[in-house]
């Protein structure tokens, strides 16, 4: 075996590359995953024609999908830390599939809920499962470029989604955009049944790269131990798990806010076109896609030459959400070319966060569960999906306006970044950090 192989800080020429393979997989899920998402605002204009609804009900509709999503997170990770990431995840897959069916074939606005509240439970175990697979099967420098390559899909997924599935519902209606993301969910189902395997399982993976993988810190394949865990309270309890997740809060409702609202923000207060609409949206989410992927390479490449993995990390976030704050300019602007341009850049801004914010957890906490510790992450990520669009119905309803929840979006934004600045710090009392990961319940 190659000498080299004992440093974790590099990689052999000749070392396979499969482990790209499984991030790509898995960046195809997500994508799918937010196909399913985007599909609902791209169609509001088609959905109010035909069940009548108001923006109140909208924003509600449009959390639907995150009051399942974001209470089934703790069981997932439970779940996921019982009977591993392939098992889980060929079974979300088939119920995230039948969701999209549902609502294609759904004749009100009780059968259309139900299939949001069914996708919420079919999709509710992805980001635990990809981090729990990335911790599987990459070493820790890579780790960022990694999870950029799965989380960036969740914003590319609206720069393709957005003007395909308007272009689908112009020709050929609402329901058949709803049914093509369930095809798409098939064609995942299949791909991810037949390719993925843990590491270990995995008849594929050459040994010069199962080494590799190893001595770079992947994190063990010990299931009986990932099913003991830690109890679910305990993570609670620790400042740094509450820090992350409330970091991870600001960030998500900006991406919320924009996720389920950019579209009609542009519809209505720009006057664009539907066709109009997708574009300038794609634009905003193509930026994201591009400096998501760039900084996870750029931050991994930082750690390697020695920079210090959690300080690293922490700033790219902070910056991220500085970057995101600057979409209030553009929401008080009265040219669309310069919405436009503070769209992209205050989504690009995102991007350059998003990545470094799954790969911090694991290095703040090193020893805990990895499926459990981003069950409890995502879940506090994942409750602005139910607040952001309904904050921004009410907002809109009663101001008339979009100024309101983009400053509301605002304090948000200032609330993730005082908690990496307070909460997330980088340096521990001597001994502490040690003391924390050496529990018998880790």
């Amino acid at each position: 075996m190659p000498a080299t192989l004992g440093h974790t800080n590099s990689e052999p020429d000749r070392t396979p590359r499969r482990r790209w393979a499984i991030a790509c997989l898995l960046g195809f899920g997500v994508l799918v995953n937010y196909f399913d998402r985007v599909n609902l605002s791209v169609s509001k204009d088609a959905l109010t024609a035909a069940f009548g609804i108001s923006a109140v009900t909208f924003g509600y509709l449009s959390s639907a999908y995150n009051w399942t999503y974001a209470a089934l997170q703790l069981p997932s990770g439970l779940l996921l830390d019982k009977f591993g990431v392939r098992r889980v995840g060929r079974i979300s897959t088939i119920l995230w599939a039948v969701a999209s069916f549902g609502a294609a074939v759904s004749m009100g606005i009780g059968g259309f809920l139900a299939a949001r509240l069914l996708l919420g439970i079919g999709e509710a175990p992805t980001f635990p499962a990809n981090s729990k697979a990335i911790g599987y099967w990459f070493p820790k420098q890579e780790r960022s470029l990694a999870t950029a390559i799965f989380d960036s899909m969740a914003k590319l997924s609206s720069a393709i989604g957005v003007p395909l599935l308007g272009i689908l519902l112009l020709h050929f209606g609402w329901r058949w955009s709803f049914a093509s993301t369930g095809f798409i969910s098939i064609v995942f189902f299949i791909l991810f049944y037949a390719f993925y395997r843990n590491p270990s399982e995995d008849k594929r993976l050459s040994e010069v790269e199962r080494q590799f993988i190893a001595k770079g810190g992947a994190q063990p394949e010990d299931q009986a131990r990932a099913a003991k865990g830690a109890p679910l309270w305990y993570l609670i309890r620790q400042r740094r798990v509450s820090g992350l997740a409330l970091g991870f809060f600001g960030y998500n409702y900006t991406f919320y806010l924009l996720l389920t609202w950019l579209p009609s923000y542009f519809a209505e207060q720009r006057g664009l076109s539907l066709s109009s609409t997708g574009w300038f949206t794609g634009f905003g989410y193509w930026g994201f896609a591009i400096v998501s992927t760039a900084a996870g390479y750029w931050s991994d490449s930082l750690i390697r030459r020695g920079a210090d993995s959690i300080r690293t990390r922490r700033w790219f976030i902070i910056a991220g959400l500085l970057m995101a704050s600057t979409e209030m300019i553009g929401a008080a602007a009265p040219s669309n070319n310069v919405a436009l341009f503070f769209a992209v850049f205050s989504l690009s801004g995102l991007g350059l966060a998003t990545g470094n914010l799954w790969a911090l957890t694991p290095a703040m906490l090193p020893g805990a569960p990895p499926a459990r510790l981003a069950a409890v992450q995502n879940m506090a990520a994942n409750v602005p999906g139910i607040v952001a669009p309904i904050v921004t119905g009410w907002l809109k309803q009663a101001t008339g306006g979009y100024q309101a929840p983009m400053l509301a979006n605002l304090f948000f934004i200032f609330l993730g970044i005082a908690s990496y600045l307070i909460l997330v710090r980088p340096k521990y009392a001597p001994g502490a950090h040690s003391a924390t990961l050496s529990k018998d319940s880790f």
